[in-house]
């Protein structure tokens, strides 16, 4: 806390108005002060509040746009014809973001023709950069080609917005080493024109696919240019590079970032803490973990469900139970009610362990107190099932979920053909794909590529087991018996833990070795 000394000096009275009128004059053109300031205030929250109900109008407006193509039942652009008289720019807007979520790119083509036919279009850079970057993420890269040549054609110049659209489409590219080259094509391109300059958002995209490729060359030539350049980086650019290279198990060139960032004087977020908690617990090295969420504890930052959900997740892989259900006892004392997500975690947990029951108690918990059961628990409980070798279980829970009005997506189907497949059960395997012909479901080349290389990885997996005549999965107890007796070992008891000096997150990163 700062402390400011009094001054030497008492401070000066203030000086009464000399007449009655004086001050009756003054008092006046203070309170027309006050009453124009308090206008302006006035008339800048109703353009504020304005605003936002302006922004909810138009997102209900493309809410019931939707709602009346749902399911095939109307096209989009006869529906878009009948409100012609109220569809502008900002609904097509919010239409290519929602369509593209929903996979329905060639639909946000359609309504770009249909926009293009109205009166009130003109063509914006803002436009083309939006749709290019909805056709990256689905892949379509050749259309984003298209819309950027159509872009050109139309007048408009391309800037710094398109083209990191540009490059983003180019790295959802299967081919990553070609995809990486445009990229910096691109990037060198940029840096020739005056309107083009790169910004951090280009930098941070770059970084990110760099760090992912595991070009640690690249990376460090980036922020190289990065530190020569006028742009300064952000959170966001550290936060996407320590990611990237913690998802890989990089962890020594995630380190030496963080000691990068320590450098710059930039604070770690949560989402900083979150990313280094997950790092280190995909590696299981869980000594620097728990050192991360203490600081986190300690830091004026606040752990979110994330935290908490990716520490049950690791602690569950390396079968800890113990360690894991201290995470949610712990987050419980924080005062975090565990949600949707965490209680997935859980059964995931319990299937690691071999505690299956355990696990479908929670599932039905989960159940009865949702309205509406996400389909993500139910692959979760399914997994879990599959991944225990009961098979038989998890085909009775899809015909309960089906019983009760639940519809399976692909990815259901997908997960249960895999482990079907890998279990090589025949019955189970032509029961689902009838299930999948009756809902309408098309198996794609990928499908039963995965399905394939699982049962080959079955079929290896197999022959070593023969061979080498291996004991099965330990049971639960063993598991646990195996965590207390790894519990006991100096400086993994909580006693031990306790003992040691504080360490901050900067220094998990300096003691690396």
């Amino acid at each position: 806390m700062l402390a400011y000394s009094s001054p030497s000096k008492p401070w000066p009275q203030r000086h009464l108005p000399s007449s009655p009128s004086q001050g009756a004059g003054a008092a006046s053109a203070r309170h027309v002060a006050l009453a124009a300031r308090s206008k302006r205030r006035g008339a800048g929250a109703a353009a504020a509040a304005e605003g936002v109900d302006e922004a909810a109008e138009a997102a209900e407006l493309v809410s019931s746009l939707l709602r009346r193509t749902a399911g095939g039942k109307e096209r989009l652009v006869p529906v878009l014809d009948r409100n012609v008289r109220v569809v502008r720019t900002e609904h097509c807007f919010l239409l290519f973001e929602e369509l593209g979520r929903r996979d329905a790119w060639l639909q946000c083509l359609e309504v770009f023709r249909w926009m293009q036919k109205q009166r009130w279009y003109v063509a914006d850079n803002g436009i083309y950069s939006k749709l290019i970057s909805v056709m990256g993420r689905k892949g379509q890269i050749r259309m984003a080609m298209w819309l950027f040549s159509q872009m050109r054609n139309s007048g408009c110049k391309p800037d710094t917005s398109v083209y990191n659209s540009l490059i983003g489409a180019h790295l959802h590219s299967r081919d990553k080493s070609k995809a990486l080259a445009k990229a910096l094509g691109y990037f060198e391109k940029m840096k020739c024109i005056e309107r083009c300059q790169p910004t951090i958002v280009t930098y941070n995209i770059l970084l990110r696919a760099f760090a992912q490729a595991g070009d640690t060359k690249q990376v460090d030539i980036l922020f190289k240019d990065l530190d020569e350049s006028i742009v300064s980086p952000d959170i966001y650019t550290y936060n996407g590079v320590i990611d990237a290279y913690g998802k890989n198990g990089m962890i020594k060139e995630m380190e030496s970032v963080l000691q990068r960032m320590k450098s710059k004087q930039c604070r770690p977020d949560a989402i900083t803490f979150n990313i280094l908690i997950d790092s280190y617990g995909r590696k299981q090295t869980f000594d620097k973990m728990e050192q991360v969420f203490k600081s986190l504890l300690r830091s004026k930052e606040r752990p979110t469900h994330p935290t908490f959900n990716s520490m049950i997740t690791n602690y569950g892989k390396a079968r800890l139970r113990e360690k894991a259900e201290s995470v949610l006892e712990k987050m419980e004392e924080l005062g975090f009610k565990p949600n949707y997500v965490t209680q997935e975690c859980l059964i995931m947990m319990y299937a690691h362990c071999d505690c299956v029951s355990r696990a479908r108690q929670i599932f039905d918990e989960l159940v009865s107190s949702q309205n509406k059961v996400h389909l993500s628990s139910l692959n979760t409980m399914l997994d879990a099932y599959c991944m225990n070798g009961l098979h038989s279980e998890a085909d009775r829970l899809l015909d309960t979920a089906l019983q009760k009005g639940v519809v399976p997506s692909g990815s259901t189907y997908k997960l249960l053909y895999k482990a079907y497949t890998k279990a090589n059960d025949k019955v189970l395997v032509q029961k689902l794909l009838k299930r999948m012909n009756k809902q309408g479901i098309v198996p794609n080349k990928k499908f039963f590529l995965d399905a394939l290389e699982a049962f080959g990885t079955s079929e290896r997996k197999a022959r070593a087991s023969s061979a080498t005549n291996s004991a099965s999965k330990p049971s639960a107890d063993s598991a646990g018996d195996s965590e207390t007796v790894n519990s006991n070992k100096p400086g993994d008891s909580e006693t031990a833990n306790s003992n040691k000096p504080k360490v901050s997150v900067w220094q998990v990163a300096a003691t690396s070795g």
